[in-house]
């Protein structure tokens, strides 16, 4: 396997987009994650469908309901998800949820198709796959740190978002034709079939090339992770911004399954909805590979994105503008989400980093449980076209709260030289902020530096055996 080198200053800038990718652990995990990903987009939209069409009369609340309960245990047990990331080795961990997950995706599939769901069942079954998704996301998230060097990790963070992205390109509009064809519970079963790729992919990565595991030190405690984030006011800038956005565009699928009805469409359409949403989301997702670091203004200037994208979506007479429109709201989602991803993986203590993440998630997913009913509400009550604008004013309200934070607290300056030029410092400020960013990158350093020291470069025969193996 050639070493990753940085590009040279003639060569295309796509090639800095996917840098990550010259990991060979990474490569796995890369097209591990996309199968599987496709899979559960794909029974994310039978899940929705069924309820919304098999288990109730058009009911928008029963679907925000089951929404809530699949993601309210990432919120309920935030305290331990996090600390068993950063605690355990997050491969095996890795192992153990999509094996429990293929097995859940399992049954629900044959009660569909035996015809003995209920609606009592769904929820039951939408709350299990919130269990195991609460420990299954802060261990997929920060086992980044283990397959990639630290100057990569925010482009690694970023195409994960664009692996996510382009599951949900294929995932929602191949569920649409298949629930057609098929039927929803077939959906599943496949779902189920791709977690095998997934820990097949898992048991070939070569775990001795996996980063070092940094030790939690005195950091043991479950509230430790809290603590921390209390003392970072940029951390809890971005838990705010991701937690709003949560709350009224991660609620998708209770609005489009409802558009699409209001313009006439089936599960197909439904489908293709998700689809144009997934375009303009790994758009972002590439174009957040491309930037050097993750910045707290991206993830503002992505909510005012998105508010005006959604209020332009509202108004939309047609189903195909409406479906353009989700283009635009895609991009903006993904920007701010796999941006804010980046700020914390990269400024967090490493020994601290499975929690804090577990609080991200707890955050998005939690701001997603709390906004499900709400959002189901509006939409069985008023429609889902005002739905989307109260979306679209509270992801503005958070906008002109970072503003004024950013102001409040002297991180808006004028630039030197310039009459009326501004410049923004929207990265870790306190002593103690800027202690854990560095010793992040002094450990980082150390390690990589250690490791170059113990390993004896290669001869010429093992340096022509690795270019054939690639």
């Amino acid at each position: 396997m050639l070493p990753y080198r940085e590009p040279d200053a003639g060569e295309p800038p796509m090639s800095a987009t996917f840098r990550s990718l010259g990991s060979y652990n990474y490569r796995l995990w890369f097209i591990g994650a996309l199968v599987s990903g496709a899979g559960m987009w794909m029974q994310a939209t039978a899940q929705s469908w069924v309820v919304l069409t098999e288990l109730t009369d058009n009911d928008a609340s029963a679907v925000g309901i089951t929404m809530m309960l699949q993601f309210s245990p990432q919120l309920l047990l935030v305290p331990v998800t996090g600390w068993v990331a950063d605690r355990f080795d997050r491969r095996k961990l890795l192992l153990l949820t999509q094996i429990l997950l293929a097995l859940l995706a399992t049954a629900v599939g044959l009660m569909l198709l035996a015809g003995v769901m209920t609606l009592l069942w769904m929820y039951v079954l939408a709350a299990a796959l919130g269990v195991l998704t609460a420990f299954d996301n802060p261990a997929r998230q920060t086992f980044v740190a283990d397959l990639v060097a630290y100057q990569n990790m925010s482009n690694a963070v970023a195409l994960n978002a664009a692996s996510f992205n382009v599951a949900r390109l294929v995932g929602p509009a191949l569920a649409g034709v298949l629930i057609v064809a098929v039927g929803t519970g077939w959906v599943f079963l496949i779902n189920a079939a791709t977690f095998l790729v997934l820990i097949a992919l898992l048991l070939m990565i070569r775990v001795r090339e996996l980063n070092p595991r940094t030790s939690i030190g005195r950091a043991t405690g479950l509230a430790d992770g809290f603590r921390y984030v209390s003392g970072r006011a940029d951390l809890i800038i971005v838990f705010l911004l991701v937690f709003v956005v949560g709350g009224v565009a991660m609620n998708f699928p209770t609005i489009a399954s409802t558009m699409a009805l209001e313009f006439g469409k089936g599960a197909d359409g439904f489908g293709l909805l998700n689809t144009f949403l997934a375009v303009g989301s790994l758009t972002g997702a590439l174009l957040t590979a491309r930037r050097p670091q993750a910045r707290i203004r991206v993830v503002m200037w992505g909510a005012a994105l998105y508010a005006l994208a959604a209020s332009v979506s509202a108004v939309m007479p047609s189903y195909w503008l409406y479906a353009a429109t989700l283009v635009f709201t895609g991009f903006a989602v993904v920007t701010i989400l796999a941006t804010a991803n980046g700020v914390v993986q990269t400024t967090s203590a490493p020994e601290l980093r499975g929690r804090v993440l577990a609080l991200y998630m707890a955050v998005s997913m939690g701001g997603t449980a709390a906004g499900a009913p709400l959002i189901g509400f509006v939409t069985a009550h008023w429609g889902p076209r005002a739905a989307i604008l109260a979306g679209a004013g509270m992801a503005l309200l958070v906008f002109f709260i970072a503003v004024i934070w950013l102001f409040a607290t002297g991180r808006v300056t004028r630039r030197a030289g310039h009459r009326f030029g501004l410049q923004v410092d929207d990265g870790p400020r306190s002593a103690i902020e800027l202690a854990d960013t560095r010793d992040a990158t002094a450990t980082a350093t150390a390690t990589a530096t250690a490791t170059a020291a113990a390993v004896p470069p290669p001869s010429p025969r093992q340096s022509a055996l690795a270019g054939a193996e690639d």
